[in-house]
């Protein structure tokens, strides 16, 4: 059996810290919108010609860029802690999982199946070990507020780079708080669910006397 109290734990401080970022992309966005776009337009004024940014603007970029490292590394940090769960509910269940090794990783990436994937993976970790119980409504929490924040265009993968995400923040920032306010509170989620996951597997791991 591998260890999993202290990955669990270093991926709850790495969701708080993405959460933090992501508060900070938050009041940046505010301080955008009350600021106002200045008189000399968007970032993008088209026809490949870009503004040089302002103060507020160059601030922005280093706290998105900022935010998107530790972001990112929150995500590795969390399925290195997923990695163990899976390998000690095949010890645990006997069965291999519903979705092989590769799709761990690919199926965050590749579009169209990871809006459930994920999911999946994370659900068969829990539902292998314990298939008279139902599912943790923390994990479908997570989930649904995760695909929320996504929608939301700001996500870990987003369509918009930094300069659009700023012209929206000048023009209607509301569905960005939406966003953002929406992310943190699965990353929150999230936390929660490693912690009820992870203690329902060393519970029965120490019943077992693994």
């Amino acid at each position: 059996m591998r260890p999993v109290r202290g990955a669990a734990r270093c991926a709850i401080a790495a969701l708080a810290l993405a959460g933090t970022a992501w508060v900070a992309r938050a009041v940046w966005h505010i301080r955008l919108a009350v600021a106002g776009q200045p008189a000399s337009g968007p970032l993008d004024q088209g026809d490949g010609v870009h503004r040089p940014p302002n103060a507020l603007e160059d601030s922005y970029h280093l706290v998105a860029s900022v935010g998107s490292a530790v972001t990112a590394v929150c995500v590795i940090v969390f399925l290195l802690w997923l990695d163990r769960m899976r390998d000690n509910a095949k010890a645990l269940s006997g069965t291999d999982p519903r979705y092989g090794y590769p799709w761990l990783w690919l199926g965050w990436i590749l579009p169209v199946v990871n809006l459930w994937i994920p999911r999946g993976v994370v659900a068969d970790v829990h539902r292998s070990v314990f298939p008279e119980r139902r599912l943790p409504a923390v994990v479908n929490w997570w989930w649904g507020l995760w695909l929320a924040g996504l929608a939301g265009g700001v996500g870990i993968i987003y369509s918009d780079d930094t300069d659009e995400v700023i012209a929206r923040a000048y023009s209607g920032v509301l569905p960005l708080l939406a966003a953002d306010l929406v992310i943190v509170v699965a990353a929150g989620a999230a936390a929660l669910m490693i912690h009820t996951l992870t203690t329902a597997q060393r519970e029965h791991v120490a019943g077992r006397a693994y």
